[in-house]
């Protein structure tokens, strides 16, 4: 297996007059669960349509498992599982025929396919449910897709949205599935739910408008772009604790939050010394001074909002 599951090299992808995909390249390493963040309306969908051979880029080279990618590239198609952001189903079908039906357009049969079967409905938490699928609720559809999705086992598992509109537990069931993954099939996670992308991913890109705006791991990226941030509550109203700590050089920017103020700082440390005399000096009680770490919400806005200005 390549240590490379998937390579975009300046990909573009024009419909009509606008420009879906600005010369996007990334590299998505063997084995890992790859976050592949942006705003609606990012590209995130179409990326993933041509990866799976359903769409065609304008320009730019696609690399999947090592071949090309494309309609064309059938060794490529056959070890890529994909789950769209709104699986269909046949409605009269339950969810073993549907595997067993998923699994004959793959060229698996008999023993094999339905050992196989066995495992995802039991890895989906499907064991015993025999309704048909047009009863399903939204969170069986989604582990059901994601189990379709796993029935070639494939090298590269492509999920668009896998957790949009699922309430905790269906999340919390798709995430289970997605993390017990790692190592063993390449996961490319498309998504705009970032504490999704925090609990399972360990590599993400970020794009916007269809240009990448950054690509590494999870924690170089908060490393490299994480701001410190600092929840501030004080006997006095927000505003006036905006206007005091304003002046001070280790502040970046104030927050108004409920019951306080939520501070990004350069240094921690100033902080902490200059926040307690300046409440002394000012006859504020402090009721609350807590130190955050950093978060790839801070870091998805931070980065989003640059690229757009």
């Amino acid at each position: 297996m390549t240590s490379v599951a998937l390579e975009l090299r300046s990909v573009t992808k024009q419909f009509g007059d606008k420009l879906a995909l600005d010369n996007l390249s990334l590299s998505v390493p063997t084995g890992s669960v790859f976050g592949f963040l942006g705003p609606n309306g990012a590209g995130k969908t179409t990326t993933i349509r041509i990866v799976a051979g359903l769409a065609r880029a304008t320009g730019g080279t696609v690399r999947v498992l090592g071949g090309p990618a494309g309609v064309e590239a059938t060794a490529a198609r056959a070890g890529v599982g994909y789950l769209p952001d709104v699986p269909g189903f046949y409605s009269w079908m339950d969810a073993r025929s549907f595997l067993r039906f998923a699994g004959e357009l793959f060229g698996l049969s008999g023993r094999t396919l339905e050992e196989r079967i066995d495992v995802l409905l039991d890895l989906s938490g499907l064991v015993g449910v025999t309704q048909r699928l047009g009863e399903y609720s939204r969170g069986m559809r989604q582990r059901l897709g994601l189990a379709q999705a796993l029935v070639n086992a494939p090298q590269l598992l492509l999920l668009d949205e896998p957790t949009s509109a699922l309430d905790p537990l269906g999340r919390k069931n798709v995430l289970d599935m997605v993390q017990s993954l790692r190592g063993r099939t390449t996961v490319f996670f498309s998504t705009h739910i970032l504490s999704d992308v925090e609990r399972v991913c360990d590599s993400v890109a970020i794009i916007n408008r269809g240009r990448l705006i950054a690509e590494s791991s999870m924690d170089d990226l908060l490393r490299q772009y994480g701001r410190q941030w600092i929840r501030l509550e004080v006997e006095a109203p927000p505003c006036e604790m905006a206007q005091a700590v304003a002046g001070f050089p280790w502040l970046v920017e104030s927050k108004e939050v409920e019951g306080g103020l939520r501070l990004a700082v350069r240094d921690v440390r100033a902080a902490q010394k200059a926040v307690p005399e300046m409440l002394a000096a000012r006859g504020w009680g402090l009721r609350r001074f807590e130190v955050e770490e950093a978060g790839l919400e801070d870091v998805f806005v931070q980065l989003v909002g640059e690229a757009a200005e």
